[in-house]
C-alpha cells in the first residue's frame, strides 16, 4: 500500500520529500533505455566542475564529459553504450592540472596510444598530462554491465569523480523487440535503470579546491555523502537533465507496470560496500561483474539462468557490478490491488487468485491519518480518494510507491541530514499509463 510503504520508512508528510517529489516523481525518466553516449567511438575530456547536494553544499569534483558538451564534465562520467563485438575507441583529453587516465575492468586487452600533448606511462596505463590526449582501444567481446575509472591514483581521483559505467549490449539486441542484458532469455526486460553507487568525503574536495591537494590523506577517509548516479536523495527522484544540476544529469527513479520486468544495472563505483535494498519484492540476480550466472550457455532457459539467486537486498561490493531482474504483480498480498469486485473483468497482468478480494483492513477516518504527498487517497492502483485540502497531489497516476535504498542506515542522510543519501523510489504505474 502507498501509505504503508512511506510510513514504514518514517517519511509520511515530510515537506522536503513532498517538494522534491513534486518536482520530479511524476515526471521521471523520458528515455526508453538508460541515457548515455552510443559508441563505438567516444571523445571525452577530464575537467573540473561543481556539484550540488540537497543539504545546500557545493563541491568541487573532477569528471569525464563529452568533448564539446557546453556543460563540460559530469558526475558520474557519461554512460558509454556499445554493442558486443565492436572495436571501441575512447579518446581522453585532459584539462586538469594533474595527469589522468582510464582503465576498463572486465575488458580484454586494452591498448593505449598517445594522441597529442603530454603523455606518460603510469602504473596501470598511459596517462594524459595537462593538455594531452590518449586513445584507449579494446574489443567489447562480451555483453554486460561494467565500470570504468581513472587508473591514476584512483584513491584520490575516483573520490574526486573520475568514474562511470560501460554497458555492452548483446548480439541481436533491439530496443524495440529484443531487450536483453545478455544472450540468455532469462535476462529479458521491459525497462532498465542504472544505479551507480558512490560516496564522498567533502574534506578531500575542499582541500583540492583550495590548493591543499598535497595534504589529502585518503587513509583518513570518512564519507558523509552517498550517491546514486551522482545525486543524493531526494535529487535522485528528479528527472534526467535538470537545468540547475548541469553536472549531474542522471536521475534514478524507476517506473514499471504490474507484470513487467525491470533490469537493475547496479555498479559499486566507490570504495565502500552498499547493501541496496528494494522494497516490494525480491530481485533475481542474473549476472555479476559482466558474467552471466549460468553453468552453461542457455542453462535455465526459458526461465532465469540456472545459477541465478533471488534476494531482497543486493550486496554491492566496491568495484563490482550486478544485473538483477525485478518483477511485481501484487501476487501474495491476498487482496485485489485494483479494487475490483468479483464480477469485474480481470486486468491482463492481474494476479488471478486475488481477483475481487477486498482489502483486508478498514482504513481509519481521515482525521486519524497522516498524509504524504504520494498518497492518492486510495490503497488501490490507479484509483483516487478524498484528501484534506493541501494534501497529496504528487501521485498523478495513482501509482504504488516502493522505497529503494541502502540498508546501511548512515547512508540515508546528506551530511547527517535525513532523508538523503542512497535512496530513491520505484513507481508501479497503472496499466495504460505510458512509460516512455
Amino acid at each position: 500500500m502507498k501509505t504503508t510503504l512511506l510510513k514504514k520508512c518514517g517519511m509520511m508528510g515530510l515537506p522536503s520529500i513532498a517538494l522534491l517529489a513534486l518536482l520530479g516523481a511524476t515526471s521521471a525518466r523520458a528515455q526508453a533505455d538508460i541515457p548515455g553516449l552510443a559508441g563505438p567511438g567516444f571523445d571525452l575530456t577530464a575537467s573540473a566542475g561543481h556539484i550540488d547536494t540537497p543539504d545546500g553544499d557545493s563541491l568541487l569534483v573532477w569528471g569525464y564529459g563529452a568533448t564539446g558538451n557546453p556543460n563540460g564534465m559530469q558526475y558520474p562520467g557519461p554512460t558509454l553504450i556499445v554493442n558486443e563485438g565492436q572495436d571501441v575507441v575512447i579518446t581522453l583529453r585532459n584539462s586538469l592540472a594533474v595527469p589522468v587516465s582510464m582503465v576498463f575492468p572486465g575488458q580484454g586487452k586494452v591498448t593505449a596510444t598517445s594522441v597529442s600533448g603530454a603523455t606518460g606511462a603510469g602504473s596501470l596505463t598511459l596517462e594524459a598530462g595537462t593538455g594531452g590526449a590518449v586513445a584507449y582501444r579494446f574489443t567489447a567481446s562480451r555483453p554486460g554491465t561494467f565500470l570504468y575509472h581513472s587508473g591514476t591514483r584512483p584513491d584520490l581521483q575516483v573520490e574526486m569523480g573520475l568514474v562511470g559505467a560501460l554497458i555492452v549490449r548483446p548480439s541481436g539486441f533491439s530496443s524495440a523487440s529484443n531487450r536483453r542484458a545478455y544472450g540468455h532469455a532469462g535476462s529479458a526486460y521491459d525497462h532498465e535503470y542504472l544505479f551507480l553507487l558512490t560516496e564522498m568525503d567533502p574534506r578531500t574536495h575542499n582541500l583540492v579546491e583550495f590548493g591543499g591537494i598535497g595534504a589529502v590523506d585518503t587513509t583518513q577517509y570518512r564519507p558523509v555523502l552517498w550517491f546514486i548516479n551522482g545525486r543524493n536523495a531526494g535529487d535522485t527522484m528528479l528527472m534526467d537533465n535538470v537545468a540547475w544540476m548541469p553536472h549531474q544529469p542522471y536521475g534514478a527513479m524507476a517506473r514499471m507496470h504490474p507484470g513487467e520486468k525491470v533490469l537493475m544495472r547496479i555498479v559499486g563505483a566507490g570504495r565502500d560496500l552498499h547493501p541496496f535494498h528494494h522494497h516490494g519484492n525480491f530481485a533475481t540476480l542474473v549476472a555479476r561483474d559482466g558474467r552471466l550466472l549460468a553453468s552453461a550457455p542457455g542453462a535455465g532457459e526459458p526461465g532465469y539462468p540456472d545459477l541465478a539467486t533471488s534476494d531482497f537486498t543486493q550486496q554491492v561490493l566496491p568495484g563490482s557490478t550486478m544485473d538483477a531482474v525485478f518483477e511485481w504483480t501484487g501476487k501474495g498480498l491476498g487482496w485485489d490491488i485494483y479494487g475490483h469486485a468479483p464480477s469485474d473483468p480481470q486486468e491482463p497482468h492481474e494476479y488471478g487468485p486475488d481477483h475481487g478480494k477486498p482489502l483486508p483492513v478498514t482504513l481509519p477516518e481521515l482525521q486519524a491519518l497522516t498524509f504524504g504527498g504520494h498518497w492518492s487517497g486510495s490503497p488501490f492502483l490507479g484509483q483516487f480518494g478524498p484528501l484534506p485540502p493541501g494534501e497529496g497531489g504528487l501521485n498523478a497516476n495513482g501509482g504504488l510507491f516502493f522505497m529503494w535504498h541502502s540498508h546501511t542506515e548512515k547512508e540515508l542522510v546528506n551530511n547527517d541530514i535525513f532523508p538523503g543519501g542512497i535512496m530513491t523510489m520505484l513507481i508501479v504505474e497503472p496499466p495504460g499509463i505510458p512509460i516512455p
